[in-house]
């Protein structure tokens, strides 16, 4: 489930976090649904227990898990942190839109670009198209 990469310079509770965000984000870690206990991690992973437990109050801090008294951390709800990510990416698109339109990139190269690289949306016109 989770893979620590040595070869990443970000500290390894920050690529544990990450890892968790993604996996529940995607949905394979569902609502409600208990996390894996530190002290299990910490000998699944061959790390300091400390370093799982310092990735679990980052998700906590930031609504990913909810812990419960003597049972353990649980996933929280997903809903509002999923709408606050697409919303963060689609930030970043319009950031990134006007960068490329400063070099003289045109609406139809990035979207070219985005069909042909995102398998989600490569064949469906449709879902590409933008609406002025």
């Amino acid at each position: 489930m989770i893979i620590i990469d040595y070869k990443d310079t970000r500290p390894i509770y920050e690529q544990i976090t990450e890892k968790f965000k993604t996996l529940i984000l995607k949905g394979v870690l569902q609502p409600d649904e208990q996390m894996p206990s530190v002290r299990s991690l910490a000998m699944e992973l061959s790390i300091n227990p400390n370093t799982i437990q310092k990735a679990y109050a980052q998700l906590e801090w930031e609504g990913y898990i909810y812990p419960v008294k003597g049972r353990g951390n649980f996933v929280a709800g997903t809903e509002k942190l999923l709408e606050e990510r697409k919303k963060s990416c689609i930030e970043k698109i319009l950031m990134l839109s006007e960068e490329a339109a400063e070099y003289g990139i045109s609406r139809e190269e990035i979207i070219s670009e985005i069909m042909r690289h995102n398998p989600k949306t490569a064949g469906n016109e449709e879902e590409g198209k933008i609406h002025d």
